[in-house]
């Protein structure tokens, strides 16, 4: 658990408001080898990427089990610190998830507020709060500081009125701090000035998923981001190459 420990706390050092962190997406032991050859010094296992490869649908299509499969083999080619999205948990408790977690490698989480095991509803924000004490209780007594990023889903499913909707994903992703988060990940398309009262309202590092092929990294920088990551969006981007590619041989 020792090296488990070091590569957490260098993770989260990492995450530098103005001086993001930049964590590429990968859903393989190629891509993560790809990645740490070009000089990343920490990875992201993406959900969406991990059960397109795997014939699974995104939305907790694949298990858990499936998952950490992929994540080992994963932490088994790179020396790296390793952050999987667990979705929304995949319906099981926080000690389940820790442990499996640790158990293969990774030293980091993405929590999202959206159930899919229960209709796709969205947690309140007590309850996800609640969700992520209880992740950062399991961490801390298994010996190592997982770093938590407590994810809301306000803007991806353009909950409620747009008019309030950054003061509701402020209100909720306070309590995740106050319950243990280490990041909050307000995920979505921001306008700029949104992104900025984000940033500098909310407590903690925020992560943002952005399009490789077009996100500029000076101006994630300039609007207090601490932690960028490409989603599914690195795998979409190499498909269209591969179907360039293959065009031609059609």
């Amino acid at each position: 658990m020792s090296s488990l420990e070091s590569k957490a706390k260098a993770f989260l050092g990492l995450h530098r408001p103005g001086d993001p962190g930049v964590f590429p997406t990968v859903w393989d032991a190629w891509t993560a080898k790809v990645a740490v050859a070009a000089g990343f010094s920490a990875l992201t296992v993406g959900s969406h990427p991990v059960a397109d490869s795997i014939g699974r649908a995104d939305g907790e299509g694949m298990t858990f089990a499936e998952l950490l499969t992929r994540v080992r083999q994963i932490t088994a080619a790179v020396d790296v610190p390793v952050s999987v999205d667990i979705e929304s948990g995949y319906g099981l408790e926080p000690a389940q998830l820790i442990e499996g977690l640790l158990e293969s490698g990774a030293i980091g989480l993405n929590i999202e507020d959206t159930v899919h095991c229960e209709g796709g509803r969205l947690r309140t924000a007590q309850e996800h709060a609640e969700l992520v004490h209880g992740l950062r209780r399991f961490a801390d007594a298994a010996g190592v500081h997982v770093v938590v990023n407590a994810r809301t889903d306000l803007f991806l499913r353009n909950d409620g009125d747009e008019a309030d909707r950054v003061d509701r994903a402020i209100a909720r992703l306070k309590l995740a701090a106050e319950a243990g988060a280490d990041v909050l990940f307000p995920v979505g398309r921001h306008a700029e000035a949104d992104m900025r009262r984000l940033t500098a309202e909310l407590p903690l590092p925020i992560s943002a998923t952005v399009l490789p092929d077009q996100a500029d990294k000076a101006a994630l920088a300039a609007q207090g981001v601490a932690r960028v990551s490409f989603g599914p969006f690195l795998q979409a981007a190499l498909t269209a190459e591969i179907d360039r590619l293959l065009e031609r041989w059609k």
